[in-house]
């Protein structure tokens, strides 16, 4: 059995995640009025790209479980596509990240959302499969779909544990 690699978790924040994607939250967002006053929009908090000639976005729900043990041993990217987890109960989750290109263990990164944030990741970025914090938790994902190949995975060599920060903090 291989010894896993620690790792301690971040805060998401958008300038720690912007090498990989958008945060998706409101939090310190100016809001826009709409509906005559009685609605903010908070605007264009991600970008969403499809590349392909015959790409196109999609929406869909997936309900994930934790993983236990916490221990990752795969990681995906997606080349064609940008891809955004948007919880839609308040879970934490952890986005579990590394650079595109060719995947770099030692470059592996994890970060906590908090329930009220999401993550967008960039197409090409490395990023473990959806990792809630408690069972069967929601989230609105938006994708793409369309011809090519877009899941490229990965076997890590070492395992990942994250180590969560305490509670409270």
């Amino acid at each position: 059995m291989t010894e896993s690699r620690k790792i301690l978790v971040e805060p998401l924040t958008r300038e720690a995640f912007a090498p990989f994607g958008d945060v998706i939250d409101s939090c310190g967002q100016a809001p826009l009025m709409i509906n005559q006053g009685r609605t903010e929009r908070f605007h264009q908090l991600a970008g969403i790209e499809c590349l392909g000639e015959d790409a196109r976005a999609i929406l869909s729900i997936f309900r994930g479980q934790p993983l236990v043990p916490l221990e990752i041993r795969l990681m995906e990217r997606h080349p064609l596509g940008s891809q955004a987890f948007v919880p839609l109960d308040g879970a934490d989750f952890l986005a579990v990240v590394a650079p595109p290109g060719d995947f770099n263990e030692l470059e592996t990164r994890v970060f906590l959302a908090r329930g009220g944030q999401g993550v967008n990741y960039q197409p090409g970025t490395w990023h473990a499969p959806l990792l809630p914090l408690r069972a069967d938790s929601e989230y609105l994902v938006v994708d793409r779909i369309g011809s090519g190949t877009n899941c490229d995975e990965v076997m890590l060599s070492t395992p990942i544990q994250p180590i969560l920060p305490e509670e409270g903090s």
